[in-house]
């Protein structure tokens, strides 16, 4: 994994003092030659303290899908709270009960909302209605208005990304809209060899592709705010020139269709600032990368359709794979640094939520378009690279509780942001449920009990547990728990047969139990290394910013040992102690240990390349029938791949030897 070289950006800053002129030269390490004219858009920094004008007026509506998501969530929450409080409190409850009801009924209630959420999105879905919550015209009509294709980078590969370029542009051709759209690669590569070879990569692509499509190239000296500088810097110089923009990760791809379509929707839709699509995860190779697809696109339907039930036209918005509309994101979406140094302070980190919130408060609508097809991204090959990207969102998550009390964030965004960090800060209370339930039966093997109260009375009050109850409260939290699974193979089952596939029923029913066995084991995990990332986060540690990587060699075994010892540890602690305990206890947390002593192992196995047979059950319906945009973007990558790596590309080794510009 290449990490970011702080002396390449102290040396550039060295070079390009405040005083000098900002010309291009100044701006880029790259030749300005590959930019197009400037047309420039100021894009202020907000101010978190007081609310603006807003640009559209508040729409009515929403409180109702929203009243029906959170109220619901909270009767069942009470409901759960109740019948705990009957387990627990044989006589009086004692202050460690009253932690562990606390702490379990506050799982409990994230659980029921996003489960609740999921329900209700199934509802449209299974009857065949549209979960858009913005109308998405057809891609047959015209475009009158341009957009900007941003391609954010930092240590990609050029010919995955030149790829997908490529195919892109090749879509749109056969459309015929191809003119109504440019293409920016906008790098933050840091180092002048990397970033000559990079940009000797994108000027033979521009030169390749001219005469069809428009594409240009910038590395920035400095990278200032790392990706939100970076889309900061666009707009500040080209933004004028674009009515909207889309902005892609480095593993994501949209189709032609899917680009033309959110294109139109923003000009039938002038109080639109954003609309976000719902990528579906392809190309996965190993057993995670599977897992994480057949997941997503099996139980995510409902689950994105329940948001943009709920969420209306003050959704949220993920970093990638959605239109913005340029003048909107330039005037109430710009991002100011907060106070204090990292983790809390500095350069916001998650800056997607909070744009959005900025948008929502402006009154430009940010809406969510389950619909359309051709949006797509891809997961890290092994959970090691998985835990290392979350451990940052955590901190941009986290960071965000700094802005809940500002009065200018509106109600809305406001719980967006809370939802965000609590998406972590849960992980923490669950392991802290448990650790606190250990406790309670150590408690209850090891001290004598108490038959008599502190008053007078003839009689011991003898302490009972009800098991019927107890049976109750577990089968209705798995109940609560594996909902949204369920309804995701009610819905693939339904499209299976629809589709009059032969193997759709069994294959649907073998990939939920296996992702369902995968997902008890690595849940556990998840949750150590999140609490792991919250307390360091709480006691000021930054985690920086690396480079991700999206592919590479196998994770060895040694490796995934040494990465999850501690975890490893915990498992077999907890498991004598419970033994100790009772065994009956064990059995209970089965699925918690068995997942803690095996981490190393589980994230090994689920590493390698996922064999023949389980790929076949996991596989989902755009594994087994690719979208076009999918094979014409391999097949360009790897025309790419060849193109750049060649002998004969004389240029690129040209470039390749010529000095990182930093003056004129």
């Amino acid at each position: 994994m290449i990490a970011e070289d702080p002396s390449v950006g102290a040396a550039d800053k060295a070079a390009a003092p405040d005083s000098a002129p900002r010309s291009p030269t100044f701006h880029d390490a790259s030749d300005p030659s590959l930019l197009p004219a400037a047309a420039p858009l100021a894009m202020p920094a907000q101010d978190f303290s007081e609310r603006p004008a807003r640009i559209w007026p508040r729409r009515r509506g929403p409180g109702i899908p929203r009243t029906a998501v959170f109220l619901g969530a909270a009767l069942m929450t009470v409901a759960f709270a109740h019948e705990l409080y009957g387990v627990l409190s044989f006589v009086q409850m004692t202050p460690i009960q009253l932690l562990f009801l606390v702490l379990s009924t506050m799982t409990f209630a994230w659980i029921s909302v996003g489960t609740l959420s999921a329900a209700l999105g199934f509802l449209p879905l299974f009857a065949g209605e549209n979960a858009d919550n913005i109308d998405v015209p057809p891609a047959d009509g015209p475009l009158t208005q341009r957009t900007a294709l941003l391609f954010p980078v930092y240590h990609e590969d050029p010919a995955t990304i030149s790829g997908t370029i490529a195919a892109i542009v090749e879509e749109l051709g056969s459309l015929g809209k191809v003119g109504s759209f440019d293409i920016f690669v906008l790098s933050d590569t840091r180092g002048a060899d990397a970033g000559a070879a990079e940009e000797a990569a994108y000027a033979a692509l521009a030169r390749k592709l001219t005469g069809e499509s428009r594409i240009y190239y910038r590395r920035r000296i400095e990278n200032t705010g790392r990706k939100a500088g970076n889309i900061k810097d666009w707009v500040e110089r080209f933004g004028a020139a674009y009515e909207t923009f889309v902005i892609f990760d480095g593993d994501s791809i949209m189709s032609g269709v899917a680009l033309v379509r959110l294109a139109r929707a923003m000009e039938a839709n002038p109080s639109a600032g954003l609309i976000q699509t719902v990528p579906k995860l392809i190309g996965g190779k190993t057993l995670l990368q599977k897992l994480m697809q057949f997941a997503a696109n099996i139980y995510g339907p409902s689950a994105a359709a329940g948001i943009a039930f709920w969420g209306q036209d003050q959704g949220n918005y993920w970093g990638h794979n959605a239109i913005i509309r340029t003048a909107a994101f330039a005037g109430s979406a710009g991002l100011p640094n907060l106070p204090g140094p990292p983790p809390f302070g500095g350069h916001i980190l998650s800056h997607d939520f909070v744009e959005a919130m900025l948008l929502q408060r402006a009154g430009w609508g940010v809406h969510m378009a389950p619909s359309i097809e051709g949006s797509f991204e891809s997961m890290p090959p092994a959970l090691t690279d998985l835990i290392v990207r979350d451990r940052r969102w955590s901190q941009g998550n986290l960071q965000h509780l700094a802005l809940l009390a500002r009065p200018g964030v509106p109600g809305m965004g406001r719980l967006h942001l809370f939802m965000g960090a609590l998406s972590y800060i849960v992980s923490a209370i669950w392991a802290g449920s448990l650790a606190v339930g250990l406790v309670l039966a150590l408690q209850g093997q090891q001290l004598l009990p108490s038959y008599f109260t502190d008053s007078k009375t003839l009689f011991p009050v003898w302490p009972v547990i009800d098991p019927g109850a107890a049976m109750r409260l577990f089968l209705a939290t798995m109940a609560v728990v594996l909902l949204p699974k369920a309804l995701g193979l009610a819905l693939e089952m339904k499209r299976a047969r629809r589709a009059r596939e032969v193997f759709g029923l069994p294959r649907a029913v073998a990939g939920v139990a296996t992702e369902t066995v995968f997902s008890m084991l690595l849940a556990p995990i998840m949750m150590m290394t999140q609490t792991s990332s919250v307390l360091q986060i709480l006691f000021g540690r930054d985690a920086g910013w690396k480079a991700q990587r999206r592919d590479g060699a196998t994770l060895e075994l040694s490796d995934a040992i040494r990465f999850h010892w501690s975890h490893m540890l915990v498992g077999v602690v907890v498991t004598i102690v419970c033994w100790e305990t009772s065994p009956g206890l064990l059995v209970w947390m089965a699925p918690v240990v068995l997942g803690l002593v095996l981490s190393g192992l589980i994230n090994w196995v689920t590493a390698q390349e996922a064999g023949p047979a389980v790929s076949a059950v996991l596989s989902t319906p755009i594994d087994r029938s690719p979208a076009s945009i999918v094979l014409r973007a391999l097949r360009h990558t790897e025309i790419w791949r060849e193109r750049l790596s060649a002998p004969a590309a004389g240029d690129a080794a040209e470039a390749g030897r010529r000095p990182e510009r930093v003056a004129a």
